[in-house]
């Protein structure tokens, strides 16, 4: 059974979630909240039994504290809990910041129960997930200022191989393991090796953390010889 805590400032919201996520046998609500400051409250009451949730549906705007610094807070003080921004704001200011803070997916509140359930126990099972389209607009619109060289390199970033790099690069585009694999005429296995060894040197949690830091240093990247 999956755990799941709603987060949501609309009641009649949080209801409808509620009630087409507890349609599904493997899924079950053990909490609301209509806040961030809520949340986090709540959270700290069930890690203090021993019974967190195993998953978080936390939505953006909302008073007190919305979704963004409570995920930051959650995230820092529980790095092992796993958040899925739902919102109704396609908005990839709030995809950028949510995932910085450590969220591990990002849909919009019309995604359909059957999709938002696969999603939710994809990340239990500690996969990040987007709704259609939201990796390649977040990617698509970092800001590159001109694809000028960046002042001030990210730390560990100049650590990395030139093998590493050329694979940094390429995340940067959207490419998949496959597609990586193939530019480079190396194995899978081996793309997934210089993944870890980036994602370890950058100290970032995952590989779309590594697409945003790639396109914040591309014209740096891009001065690989390939």
């Amino acid at each position: 059974m999956i755990k799941l805590l709603l987060v949501e400032d609309q009641e009649i919201v949080r209801r409808g979630l509620k009630t087409l996520l507890e349609i599904k046998p493997d899924l079950e609500v053990m909490g609301e909240a209509g806040n961030g400051q809520q949340a986090l409250e709540l959270i700290e009451s069930f890690y203090a039994r021993s019974q967190p949730p195993d998953v978080v549906l936390m939505d953006i705007r909302m008073p007190v504290m919305d979704g963004v610094t409570a995920t930051q807070r959650l995230c820092q003080q529980f790095p092992d809990i796993k958040i899925l921004v739902l919102t109704t704001f396609d908005d990839t200011k709030y995809v950028t910041e949510a995932l910085r803070s450590g969220a591990k997916g990002y849909l919009l509140k019309d995604t359909p129960s059957e999709e938002l359930a696969e999603v939710i126990r994809s990340i239990h099972r500690g996969y990040t997930q987007f709704g259609p389209g939201i990796l390649e607009k977040l990617i698509a619109t970092t800001p590159v200022a001109g694809r000028e060289q960046p002042n001030e390199l990210p730390p560990g970033i100049t650590d990395l191989t030139t093998r590493e790099r050329e694979v940094l690069r390429l995340i940067a585009t959207g490419a998949s393991n496959r597609e990586i694999a193939q530019a480079l005429f190396l194995s899978e296995g081996t793309v997934r090796n210089h993944i870890s060894h980036i994602l370890t040197r950058l100290n970032l949690r995952d590989r779309t953390q590594a697409a945003i830091v790639a396109n914040s240093v591309l014209p740096w990247l891009e001065q690989v010889d390939v």
